[in-house]
């Protein structure tokens, strides 16, 4: 019940989101994490509170699975005083190192070396820690990507390469299995592989099946079995075929058993590959909740997330004084 409301307040945090940027609130660009929520709720749910994470331009998600203020990351990505980063980081750059984010790069692939870096020091410190970096399947095609792979492998470091593959370059979850447009290498696992760092590939929209893949993963790599790789497979959201993120349907629960209030063009995406109406059927199905008991949770998920709004909007941009302070150290 927990990892549903987790993917209720993400879904409508980034709803609002897209709200707010359409009114005005905030500007450049942003991605939105819709459609890839039954990834990162379960996964990072395996984690211990001291494990480090480093994620990329889908971050919102990632960051209110592991336990973030959407008050405080609204308020960021706005640009205001009493965000994480207070306003300086936005959305493509947010830290928070009380959860373990030690750094969100908006650079396809910036993270991959700092994460085998991160584990690196925690091996070396002979901690319990271990580290997950959040990647998309574009990452895949830069340069870091294999020699971070090297170094991880013959090292034998603590980290976990998640790799979220929306479908961007194929249809639905058999876009990794296909070949892409930019990729040479398939399916994708076929490159830690190549570095003999197991690999395996899993439906994203299956909650249950995320969970114990991680948690298997998790397990191997605190017994000192070293580098592990996950890539999710899920459709990518109708709301992002264009530049600009755009709601083809508010999400309601009840589109879990009718999508008839969806557009038709998005209808089948809504019916057969929305995580959180998959995961929210699921839970009913097997009797693990009742319908009323679910609308409950996002009624409760929804005003999480306008209080979060309205606590953001409320909060004032920093003052002049604050530009130079937490960029350099200190002379």
């Amino acid at each position: 019940m927990d990892l549903c409301r987790r993917m209720l307040l993400i879904r409508h945090f980034e709803e609002s989101l897209i709200g707010l940027h359409d009114q005005g609130r905030f500007e450049g660009h942003y991605h939105v994490y819709i459609g890839q929520e039954a990834t990162a709720v379960p996964a990072l749910s395996c984690l211990g509170q001291k494990d480090f994470l480093f994620t990329t331009h889908r971050n919102h998600g990632h960051l209110l699975a592991r336990g973030a203020d959407p008050g405080k990351l609204f308020a960021e990505i706005l640009g205001r005083k009493d965000g994480y980063n207070h306003g300086k980081g936005g959305t493509f750059h947010v830290a928070a190192a009380e959860l373990g984010f030690l750094h969100t790069s908006g650079i396809v692939a910036g993270i991959i070396p700092l994460a085998v870096g991160a584990a690196y020091a925690a091996k070396a410190r002979k901690s319990d820690q271990i580290t997950v970096c959040l990647i998309g399947d574009g990452a895949l095609e830069e340069g870091a990507a294999p020699e971070s792979f090297n170094i991880a492998s013959l090292w034998k470091l603590p980290v976990l390469f998640l790799c979220e593959n929306n479908g961007k370059y194929g249809a639905g979850r058999a876009a990794g299995a296909a070949q892409s447009a930019t990729m040479a290498v398939y399916p994708l696992t076929d490159l830690p592989v190549a570095y003999k760092i197991p690999a395996r590939q899993i439906d994203g929209t299956d909650a249950g099946a995320v969970h114990a893949a991680f948690s298997e993963a998790v397990a191997k790599i605190r017994q000192g079995e070293g580098a592990q790789f996950i890539e999710t497979q899920t459709v990518r959201w109708p709301g992002s075929e264009t530049n600009w993120p755009a709601v083809p349907a508010p999400t309601d629960v009840s589109l879990a058993w009718d999508v008839s209030a969806v557009p038709e063009r998005a209808r089948e995406w809504y019916r057969s590959s929305d995580p959180v109406l998959i995961f929210i059927r699921e839970l009913v199905e097997k009797g693990a909740a009742t319908k009323t008991e679910i609308a409950e949770i996002d009624k409760s998920a929804r005003q999480a997330i306008e209080q979060a709004a309205r606590f953001a909007l409320a909060s004032p941009f920093p003052g002049l004084d604050e530009a130079l302070k937490d960029v350099f150290a200190p002379r």
